[in-house]
């Protein structure tokens, strides 16, 4: 495969979170990465300040949307919502697998009816545990037993038995979820730290090759490691360098 092939494909499945409280730190990210990025997340402190409006200015751009909200309420509301996000046109969306089935089901119903003529369907996914979340705070402050991996497996099939596309979970998961389900339910992996970088606030993390060619995920996010970056396109460009070494030595 040819370092241009790579390049495509990798850019595709690599989503930038947009963690800003307002639309000028994000415009100029953005600015200096057009061109590179074709996926975006965008998570609750964007969506709040921006409103529903911020999806068709990012689609208008030619950019994927991933809407990060983790909808998690009564089966009702969690349609409603989906609905309402599924109209707006996102490419993704996600709610808390800990709903439980009847409540990813409703989501699913509200997905389908929030969609325009001729509108691709999003993708629908699960969050299963955070990758902020360790085994001590799971089995202490959360109220579960086990492993978080047993947890992890345990909500990625409750979401496939609700219909949805996928799960968000933590790379180090991904191979026991594709045993556990199916090699083709698509895995979104937060928790992505390029090497060097500070690890923050996530305890379950790895690097965006370990992630995507070792570890099999569909699609990584990561954001600070380039957003914070003094130039998020040199931080870009040296991320899918290692990524072209990691393919070429896998």
């Amino acid at each position: 495969m040819s370092d241009r092939a790579m390049t495509e494909n990798f850019s595709e499945r690599i989503i930038l979170a947009l963690d800003f409280p307002h639309m000028t730190e994000m415009e100029r990210v953005l600015s200096s990465l057009r061109g590179q990025v074709r996926y975006v997340k965008v998570g609750m402190e964007l969506f709040y300040a921006a409103g529903p409006g911020i999806i068709t200015e990012l689609k208008n751009r030619g950019l994927n949307v991933f809407i990060d909200l983790k909808v998690h309420d009564i089966p009702n509301t969690a349609k409603g919502a989906v609905r309402s996000l599924a109209s707006h046109g996102a490419d993704m969306i996600n709610v808390h697998a800990a709903g439980g089935v009847a409540m990813m089901e409703a989501a699913r119903e509200g997905l389908e009816q929030g969609l325009t003529a001729g509108a691709t369907r999003p993708l629908l996914i699960g969050v299963t545990m955070l990758t902020s979340t360790s085994q001590q705070t799971m089995n202490q402050q959360i109220g579960i037993p086990g492993t978080v991996e047993e947890t992890v497996t345990a909500y990625a099939k409750l979401t496939a038995q609700a219909g949805l596309d996928g799960v968000v979970a933590s790379p180090l998961e991904v191979p026991l979820i594709k045993e556990a389900v199916s090699p083709s339910f698509i895995t979104v992996t937060p928790g992505i730290r390029p090497k060097g970088t500070d690890q923050g606030d996530q305890t379950r993390i790895t690097t965006p090759e370990d992630a995507l060619i070792r570890l099999g995920s569909d699609y990584i996010v990561i954001g600070r490691a380039i957003t914070a970056a003094a130039d998020p396109s040199a931080a870009w460009e040296n991320m899918m360098e290692q990524l072209k070494r990691g393919e070429t030595t896998a």
